[in-house]
């Protein structure tokens, strides 16, 4: 007699596969809403699929159900795709209490250096900018808030690890790949475990062209009332570093002196 193995269907492998095309799907959708947000006049279909590298019918099929829930607006008299009204609200909810009462000090610190000032957030295995005040320089660097940074080659992501607690920066340790972004990049722990030391002995950290060409900054990261770790930011051009490191340094210890009390 013959054995017949009859293989039952695998319904875990169902479940991962489902839950992996939706949050290809939701990463998608973040993309256009992005891209959007660059445009506030609205983009044609065809301009948004190009942008995000999707076929156009893709695009579609995402930009009708973000329609249908209100996050953009579509149509020739709406000059294509915008983004829509029920966003107001979520902006609203995803307003961070410590960027309102750092407001002041970024501000305060531009108008010392010309400079772009940044805070950012801690998020697990990046940065994330909540808030900007730009420089006044002609030439100056600028990013953008609700973009995210590496740990490892960013100021503001260094001064973060180098506050972290020594058990969690362990864990993450497992999960950070230290890409280069640049030919400036540190892409191992050993050299970036001394300058962490470096950061913890001085209190500043700097990125010298070590996340974008051209672009150097200075940073340092301080506890909120809710625990949350942040940093501030100064980023300049490159050519004028070398001039205003020393001055960098001295505001931002003032600065975190000044929030430490305030926090």
């Amino acid at each position: 007699m013959q054995d017949i193995t009859t293989t039952a269907p695998n319904h875990g492998e169902d479940k991962t596969s489902t839950r992996s095309e939706g949050i290809q799907v939701i990463s998608r959708a973040a993309a256009i809403l992005r891209t959007l947000a660059e445009h506030p006049r609205g983009l044609s279909l065809g301009a948004i699929a190009t942008a995000v590298q999707l076929p156009r019918s893709t695009v579609q099929r995402i930009v009708d159900a973000l329609d249908g829930e209100g996050l953009v607006v579509s149509g020739a008299l709406a000059g294509g795709v915008r983004l829509g009204p029920a966003l107001l609200p979520l902006a609203v909810g995803a307003r961070f209490e410590v960027a309102e009462i750092v407001r002041p000090r970024l501000e305060e610190l531009a108008r010392a250096t010309g400079e772009t000032v940044d805070l950012a957030l801690f998020d697990q295995d990046k940065a994330i900018f909540i808030d900007q005040v730009q420089g006044s320089h002609r030439l100056r660097a600028v990013s953008a808030v609700g973009v995210s940074f590496p740990l490892h080659c960013s100021s503001n992501g260094k001064a973060m690890l180098a506050a972290l607690p020594a058990d969690k920066l362990k864990r993450l340790k497992k999960l950070l790949k230290l890409s280069a972004s640049t030919p400036n990049t540190i892409t191992d722990w050993d050299r970036l475990e001394e300058e962490l030391a470096e950061i913890r002995r001085t209190g500043i950290a700097y990125d010298r062209e070590e996340h974008s060409i051209g672009i150097c900054a200075a940073g340092i990261a301080l506890r909120a009332g809710q625990g949350d770790l942040i940093a501030i930011t100064i980023a300049v051009p490159t050519q004028r570093f070398a001039e205003v490191e020393p001055q960098l340094g001295e505001l931002l210890l003032d600065c975190k002196a000044k929030l430490s009390r305030l926090l």
